[in-house]
């Protein structure tokens, strides 16, 4: 009996595979005047995405992370807003301006969406701001 549990058991192991593959990622520095919003940046379509953003102005310090999916029409995503009134947020969306994630501490810094399959930042303050995204999918 314990001879036939080895065999099945070395027949399992043996036909079990693990893939592992090098990530890819994006990195994106901004520097926006008051109002402004960046270029659109576009995530890996029909795969999950780890979208990080963070505001490096000094006194507006923070960083907000949500997971996206970009399909060919929509964008959904969820994770977490920046302190100091961190909470989640979570959504669908497809028309520009729509809210993903505040980067910053006054929540004035945004990952919004541009259109249905890409991104943007925006700055909503009244000075410039600056800080990068990275994605990794």
């Amino acid at each position: 009996m314990a001879t036939v549990v080895a065999i099945i058991t070395t027949i399992v192991v043996a036909n079990a595979a693990q893939t592992f593959t090098t990530p890819n990622s994006a990195f994106v520095s901004y520097s926006l005047a008051a109002g402004a919003n960046s270029a659109p940046i576009t995530p890996a379509t029909n795969r999950s995405v780890l979208v990080m953003g963070c505001c490096t102005s000094p006194s507006f310090l923070g960083v907000g992370q949500v997971s996206l999916l970009s399909t060919n029409a929509l964008i959904n995503w969820v994770g977490l807003e920046s302190a100091p009134s961190a909470a989640i947020t979570q959504g669908v969306g497809s028309a520009a301006g729509t809210h993903i994630v505040f980067m910053d501490s006054l929540h004035k810094v945004s990952i919004q969406v541009a259109s249905g399959t890409t991104i943007r930042v925006n700055n909503g303050d009244t000075v410039t701001r600056t800080g990068n995204v990275t994605l990794i999918w």
